[in-house]
Order: structure tokens, then sequence, then C-alpha cells
């Protein structure tokens, strides 16, 4: 009995009480982050981070997200940063989706009538494809940052960054066979729910990205059947351009305010009329 009395703990043993946190279909706390407009919020935006880091590291673009007075949310996937579960081990890629349509279906209740938008970079890209396939017409917007659409013969090679190192919720060890396979589960739904999706699509990639090949954001851009669909490619530059050199970094942030504020003002006007 003293075990289920006492309450659950992050790993950084911080009780989940005490954290911003939902509990999935499993039982699994996850820990979640919330960005509020000092404004009335125009329009939701929900962030899927990649595979072995935490949302914690998307707070300088979600800060700015605010100042378009934009409710930005986020949660450490199972097995990630400050949610349960062993680390980089899912049962399924399935379980990433579920958890955010989760998620996504809270912060909709606590904010009716609002547009949304989903944000994903690397991993957290392919679970922005399969959610936003899930419900095609939910989603005023897609933003992708080197999504991972295509199998890449580095995806197994952890990240050597300072930052990245530095960073006690990022995890350091080699990539699973298990989470491997769960990607490669992942690429396959891909590549079939591409062709179902016709919502506004931005493409952010570095030309010089060893872990998700650009070539799979070519092939998503001719696969959708989106109308509104942009690719954008920085030559040289490397996997995460939201965490890159400043003038990279600096030209992703304005690309991506830009565009989402003109897919959020669309979605504001479609709704009075």
């Amino acid at each position: 009995m003293p075990e289920e009395s006492s309450p659950k703990r992050s790993p950084l043993n911080i009780p989940y009480k005490d954290l911003p946190h939902i509990i999935n279909a499993d039982g699994q706390h996850l820990f979640c982050r919330y960005w509020k407009p000092a404004g009335t919020p125009r329009a939701l935006v929900f962030i899927a981070h990649g595979a072995g880091e935490h949302c914690g590291r998307y707070d300088d673009l979600a800060q700015r997200l605010t100042g378009l007075n934009l409710f930005v949310f986020a949660h450490d996937h199972v097995g990630h940063g400050q949610s349960e579960g062993d680390r980089m081990v899912v049962s399924d890629f399935h379980v990433f989706i579920r958890d955010s349509l989760q998620h996504i279906d809270l912060m909709k209740k606590e904010h009716p009538g609002l547009p949304i938008l989903i944000l994903g970079h690397s991993m957290g890209g392919a679970i922005s494809i399969l959610t936003a396939s899930e419900r095609p017409s939910e989603f005023s917007g897609m933003l992708l940052i080197s999504p991972l659409v295509v199998a890449s013969p580095e995806v197994a090679t952890p990240i050597k960054v300072r930052s990245y190192t530095a960073d006690p919720l990022v995890y350091h060890g080699g990539m699973k066979i298990s989470f491997v396979i769960q990607l490669m589960n992942a690429i396959a739904r891909i590549e079939r729910a591409l062709p179902k999706l016709t919502l506004p699509i931005l493409v952010l990639h570095g030309s010089s990205d060893k872990l998700c090949d650009i070539k799979g954001s070519y092939f998503l851009m001719d696969t959708v059947q989106s109308q509104d669909k942009t690719l954008k490619v920085y030559e040289e530059a490397y996997h995460a351009l939201h965490k890159e050199l400043p003038e990279v970094t600096t030209s992703v942030f304005t690309e991506i305010l830009s565009w989402v504020g003109q897919k959020v003002s669309a979605a504001g006007e479609t709704s009075h009329t």
C-alpha cells in the first residue's frame, strides 16, 4: 500500500502534483508546458518535440509566438524529458499521436472556437503529420522543422551539440532497436497519410541535415494534396534549425512568425464569415 499512497515523481524526482501534467490513457503522467499570451489568445499552437529531447527546448520559439497573441502548449512525450516511461521506449508510435490528440482536445475545451496549428521538429514532425492526418479538417496549418519522413542511415546517431549534451533532460544514450523499429513503422504510416493532407503546410529544412534526410521533405511536398504548401531550404544548415547559428535561427523564427501570423489571420476571417 505505501507505494500507492506515495506520489508519482518525475525523472527529476519532483512530484507530478507539483508539475503541470496530463495523465494519458495508459495512466502515465506527461509533463506539460504552457506559454500564455498577455492578451486574449487568437489561436492555439501545439508543439511536438523530437526524439530524445523535451519541450523545454522550444521556449525561445514559444515565447515569440505568444507575442502574436497565440496560446502555445506542449508536453514531453512518453519516455522523454520529465514525463513517465522508460527512456526512449514506446509500445507503439501511435501512443505519441494519441497523447497529442488528448492534449489538443483538452486545450480546445478550455479555448473553444479558436483555430489550432501544429508544429513539429524531427520525430515531432512525424507525430504532427500523423496527428493531422487523423483529423484532416481540424488544423488551420502545420509547420514542420526538419521532419522525419523517410528513413535515414543516421537516424540512430545521437546529436553532439553543447546545449544538447549539457541538458540533463535530453537522452544521451544510443537509439534503442525497439525505438528504431517504431520510427520505421511511423515512416510507413506517413507514406499512407500524406495524400490525405490538404491543410496549409510550411516545411523548413537544412540542406546539410544528417539526421532527417531532406529527400523526405521533397517527397512530402510532392505527395500532400495541399494547395498552400511551401518548402524553404536553408543551405548548409543542419538539423535543429531553431538551435542553429544566430543568422539561421533568426531567419527561421522570422519565417515561422510571418507564416503563422498569416494562417491565424486567415483562419480568423474564415470563422467570421
